[in-house]
């Protein structure tokens, strides 16, 4: 027997033709794309061009009716403005960043700055050359900027201080010049700033100490001057690197940064003691060689649990004294080239012994003994090198680096004075 219809079904039809009658109004706004960005859009594609083997235009067809959904690249959301109700671009990410992929050429556009919602611009490594223009600082909403490794040229804008809501600004691997403006130490919202491989100068911008920066990258520039002291460091951060830069001074400024996991202070002309702070296992990678650094190894630390992945280069500096166990447990140990004296504690013998220590590089000083028992064999995994001391290195566990040289032991005459725990220049 047929069943009569519902006395409901009359009311649910008409919620349905609600419904359908809703989304095709909303459809219709998604194909909806604010005609200033859309001019912007097109001004982006005539100012870049893909290199040969890339194919990152071939999508964005202007006479597509949904080119928020069909542009490569480009995401949009729908304007929450009752007067314009249009989809605008809120992100926009230039290149596929594929390894495959050569990359885009030509030059950034000013009418960038027009994308008035854009959260987040990207560039991907290209050979997009020429300045950035100064007027993207006008786009208050961009949380991150990322325009790496192409060969982009001129000065950061200064404009870009006025970006309260950036989170992540990374330059790196381009030609920029000049100063880093020091607007963009006090964005309060700031968080990861890379500026790495650039031509930039001056001095290292003062970062207020409530900043909550926490990754700080400005290796292989030009800049110069002393680490600023507190509080002049944010206390948040956990990465810092400055090498290969014309840097000078003591680094007592850096006792303040108990959240620090990463530091890079290699390649410059650093000196004065390393402070003893700055011996604990959470810092698991500290990398101060090729400095003027003196002074000793510290006795004691809070904690020296060293683990996986841990490195500790203090390589090529002028450190001096006994070395103590601090640094023990190291996964990769670069002590080479000081003024070190007398014998190594067990502690290095026990961990390399073990495997957990699986590089130890002690050549090129004035130690007298690393106690090894006669016999004793390291794991495979493991690189010692002891050669150039005030000992003959044991028998078949030597594994240097060819810059180690052929001499197994300093001439007796260099030698003569570690006993009082110095060494010769």
């Amino acid at each position: 027997m047929a069943q009569s219809p519902s006395p409901f079904w009359p009311f649910i039809f008409f919620v349905m033709l609600l419904f359908h009658a809703s989304a095709a109004s909303s459809s219709s706004f998604q194909l909806q794309l604010n005609g200033a960005d859309a001019a912007a859009l097109l001004a982006v594609k005539n100012s870049l061009t893909d290199l040969p083997g890339s194919h990152f235009f071939s999508t964005w067809d202007f006479a597509s009716p949904r080119p928020c959904s069909t542009f490569a690249g480009v995401t949009c959301s729908l304007s929450d403005s009752d007067s314009d109700p249009s989809l605008r671009v809120t992100s926009l990410v230039l290149g596929t960043g594929l390894s495959d992929s050569p990359g885009l050429a030509g030059s950034l556009t000013a009418s960038i700055s027009d994308l008035t919602h854009l959260t987040q611009l990207v560039l991907f490594a290209g050979l997009v050359t020429g300045p950035i223009p100064p007027l993207l600082g006008s786009l208050v909403n961009l949380r991150v900027v990322s325009l790496t490794n192409n060969r982009l040229t001129g000065p950061i804008p200064s404009s870009f201080s006025s970006l309260c809501n950036l989170h992540t600004l990374d330059l790196s691997f381009n030609q920029l010049s000049g100063t880093i403006p020091p607007g963009i130490a006090r964005l309060g919202q700031l968080k990861v700033l890379i500026l790495a491989s650039n031509m930039l100068s001056g001095e290292f911008p003062k970062f207020p100490e409530s900043q909550g920066l926490f990754h700080i990258d400005v290796k292989r520039n030009r800049l110069w001057g002393r680490l600023p002291s507190p509080p002049w460091m944010p206390a948040s951060l956990r990465y810092l690197s400055v090498s290969e830069n014309n840097m000078w001074g003591p680094i007592n400024g850096l006792e303040s940064l108990s959240e620090l996991v990463y530091l890079d202070l290699s390649m410059n002309k650093f000196s004065g003691a390393i402070p003893n702070s700055l011996f604990h296992s959470r810092l698991n990678s500290m990398l101060l060689q090729r400095n003027n650094f003196s002074g000793g190894v510290p006795p004691t630390a809070s904690s020296t649990s060293y683990g996986h992945n841990s490195v500790v280069d203090l390589s090529h500096n002028s450190l001096t004294g006994q070395l103590s166990p601090v640094l023990a447990g190291v996964e990769t140990l670069f002590l080479n080239n000081n003024r070190l004296t007398g014998k190594v504690p067990d502690e290095y013998v026990n961990s390399i012994s073990s495997g957990q220590t699986k590089t130890l590089y002690l050549q090129h000083n004035y130690i007298s003994e690393f106690p090894m028992e006669s016999g004793m064999g390291l794991p495979e995994s493991v690189s010692l090198c002891l050669s150039y001391n005030c000992m003959v290195p044991p028998v078949g566990l030597a594994s240097c680096p060819a810059s180690a040289g052929g001499q197994l032991s300093r001439p007796a005459y260099q030698c003569s004075v570690y006993r009082n725990s110095t060494a010769p220049p």
